[in-house]
């Protein structure tokens, strides 16, 4: 009996050592902070696309077709006369609109039939298209009707060359502010918990100048706390 009394004791000592022991180990584990870093460079555009919609109006169908090929051909000459390849100029299909099929008497416009399409530019010489788009005028001068949504668009498509290197940096910034916080807090910094690159976005650095782009990465990482 007294050895069963004695074992009992012991189970119940090594019982309670192991518990605290993981009870320990618990809170530890609950112990992380979350920090968040970030890494930004600014870049220069490398590719461009300039639409040029532009339309024609009248009453006589040919005549109102024949305008707007010849507008679109001024285009046309006004992109390759500026250096660009003819590969590099994409017309759509042309848009006819009849005003007058669903208009009666009084409602009717006054020009009948209006002829559209688009004409757009597609490269990757930014600085050549920045320069041409100083001298859009020149088509209204010469008799092209350019409609809304003729404001150029640009991107940068080099993204995986110094993405890694974003990375690298916002997680670096990350840790810097774990270490920070586990010295604030009188702790040591561990390993890490989890981690997310987050989102990579792209944006105009301002509105006066959409061919410089602020590229810009977020990473989120989680570091336990150890005392």
């Amino acid at each position: 009996m007294l050895l069963a009394a004695a074992l009992l004791a012991l189970g119940l000592v090594l019982a309670g050592w192991f518990a605290a022991g993981g009870m320990k180990h618990l809170r530890t584990a609950d112990r992380f902070v979350t920090v968040k870093g970030s890494a930004e460079r600014i870049v220069e555009a490398d590719r461009v696309v300039w639409p040029l919609p532009h339309s024609v109006g009248g009453n006589d169908l040919a005549q109102v077709q024949r305008a707007l090929e010849a507008n679109t051909a001024v285009i046309r000459r006004f992109f390759t006369d500026a250096g660009f390849d003819p590969a590099d100029i994409v017309v759509s299909p042309p848009r006819l609109e009849d005003r007058w099929a669903w208009a009666y008497g009084d409602n009717r416009p006054a020009e009948r039939y209006r002829y559209a399409t688009t004409v757009s530019l597609r490269t990757d010489d930014v600085p050549k298209a920045l320069e041409v788009l100083r001298r859009s005028g020149e088509l209204v001068a010469q008799g092209v009707m350019i409609g809304e949504g003729s404001a150029p668009e640009f991107d940068y498509t080099r993204l995986n060359d110094i993405k890694p290197a974003l990375i690298a940096e916002a997680t670096a910034a990350a840790r810097d502010s774990a270490v920070q916080f586990a010295k604030d807090s009188d702790s040591r910094l561990g390993g890490i918990r989890s981690a997310n690159q987050g989102v990579v976005s792209i944006t105009d650095r301002d509105q006066s100048s959409p061919q410089v782009k602020r590229v810009r990465v977020v990473t989120t990482v989680e570091y336990f706390l150890r005392d």
